[in-house]
């Protein structure tokens, strides 16, 4: 690839008002119209003043700019170049939606996690982007910090990781044919502990749960989460709700009594790093091995407390003892390190090898993370913490509306690839506004490398309205 010699140094100009580089927010936004964005908004949200009026419309331009790239206020700017102004109605500017989040309270906050919900409602029903939830699905809760500098900002502090910033907890919602999507999202201070107010959401999300589910709907939903949520609050608000578990448990004296109580027979070899599969003897030559017993989780508390199940145990060579070994230090036994969790699931559809499996695809919520941190949560861009608040759950249904999209064109890659990824091939695709009978049209890249998804997805959110759920 060569660059063309005919390039001068006035061989460009910002001079054309029909170009827009964001055409992919064209069937985006209609899709988050369809799903009710705006008017859920404008009926919820009571933020007061004039900085409140038009919510719905203020709502839908940030979120419009988080799925353009936006990841501070400042980057809003995007939506006002070119012919921007004529494929959109109200692109505020960039102070005028500061001056909107900062006027959010705690109450506002959670105004806008009610419309999170109903708009992901109204995703799944003009989209497959939760396909599958009728016959299982999983929620994954784990918090995040989001790193911030200075002290301006309220409520940031140094919390597990030893960075200043706000904590954010996150649980999401998958299946077997769909990728995660987020189902609540709470911020926290920065110094606030991971299983504080989990319980709560955990609640919320398996409410939600069920109302994506269709009327009736009896499959399996199984709670993932890590040891910092091993608690009776959080696993009992599970179990109340009706679903499973599957929770690391943190290595206390009822957990080491039982893993000694394993016997040695009772460990099988399992798909692990470094792990060979035995063609001949079907099985698997790995020194990870797993093993399970009856267990009774949180045994010292109230009968109410109790949680009866049974714990998986997983156990790999310790690394330091090899180490040892090569060192010509030899150890009398086999020194093991052990991760056990506890699952509420049946043994007999779920089996000791198959809850280990499961249990370690928890690991996908932090694919999640990561993407949020590298799109609009890149950066909390406010000093008030109610405003960091909102911009949090609007990132989120950015990135659901995102998800939805991508599901609507048809590739199985492009409805699990990251927001990165379906922005680079969706949503920034540059293009001229024409019109003609008074009907707009756009004019794209010719060969552009993912035309039919693009016009899958068009075709999609033009086609039939489908009523979102209030």
């Amino acid at each position: 690839m060569q660059l063309s010699h005919t390039f001068t140094s006035e061989s460009a100009a910002f001079d054309d008002p029909n170009l827009m580089s964001p055409a992919g927010l064209v069937p985006v936004m209609r899709l988050a119209q369809d799903a009710g964005l705006g008017r859920l908004a404008h009926q919820w949200l009571s933020v007061p003043t004039d900085k409140g009026a038009n919510a719905g419309l203020k709502v839908t331009s940030l979120v419009a700019g988080m799925v353009a790239g936006a990841d501070s206020i400042d980057d809003m700017a995007l939506l006002r170049h070119g012919a921007m102004g004529r494929a959109f109605h109200e692109c505020y500017a960039p102070s005028t939606l500061g001056s909107f989040l900062r006027k959010f309270t705690f109450g506002h906050v959670r105004q806008l996690d009610a419309i999170a919900s109903r708009v992901l409602t109204g995703l799944a029903a003009a989209s497959p982007v939760v396909a599958g939830i009728d016959e299982y699905a999983v929620v994954d809760v784990d918090d995040t910090i989001i790193e911030v500098h200075g002290h301006a900002k309220q409520g940031s502090g140094f919390g597990y990781s030893g960075v200043r910033g706000l904590n954010a907890l996150i649980a999401t919602v998958s299946t077997p044919r769909a990728a995660p999507v987020v189902i609540g999202q709470r911020l926290r201070k920065g110094a606030a502990g991971s299983p504080r107010g989990a319980a709560s959401l955990v609640t919320g999300a398996l409410a939600d749960v069920d109302r994506l589910r269709s009327r009736g709907a009896t499959g399996q939903v199984l709670v993932r989460a890590d040891s910092a949520f091993y608690g009776s609050p959080t696993i009992n608000a599970a179990i109340a709700a009706g679903a499973d578990v599957s929770v690391t448990a943190r290595m206390t004296s009822q957990v080491k009594a039982a893993i000694a109580g394993i016997t040695e027979g009772a460990w099988r070899a399992i798909e692990y790093t470094d792990a060979i599969f035995d063609e001949d003897a079907r099985v698997w030559i790995s020194r990870a091995e797993v093993a399970e017993v009856p267990f009774t989780a949180f045994a010292t508390k109230s009968k109410a407390h109790q949680v009866p199940g049974r714990l998986v145990v997983r156990r790999i060579p310790d690394v330091n003892a090899a180490a040892n070994k090569a060192a010509g230090q030899d150890t009398l036994f086999d020194a093991w390190r052990f991760h056990a969790f506890f699952t509420t699931t049946d043994p007999a559809v779920l089996g000791t090898v198959a809850a280990d499996a499961t249990h370690r695809a928890h690991a996908i919520i932090e694919n999640v993370h990561a993407d949020l941190k590298n799109s609009a949560l890149a950066h909390l861009p406010s000093g008030k913490f109610a405003a960091n608040g909102a911009w949090l759950v609007l990132a989120v249904i950015a990135f659901n509306l995102t998800r939805a999209a991508a599901t609507l064109t048809g590739q199985p890659a492009l409805a699990k690839a990251t927001t990165a990824t379906l922005r680079r091939t969706l949503i920034s695709i540059p293009a001229r506004l024409a019109s003609s009978a008074r009907k707009l049209r756009l004019h794209l890249p010719l060969d552009w490398p993912w035309q039919h998804a693009w016009e899958r997805l068009y075709t999609a959110a033009f086609g039939p309205p489908t009523a979102a759920l209030s």
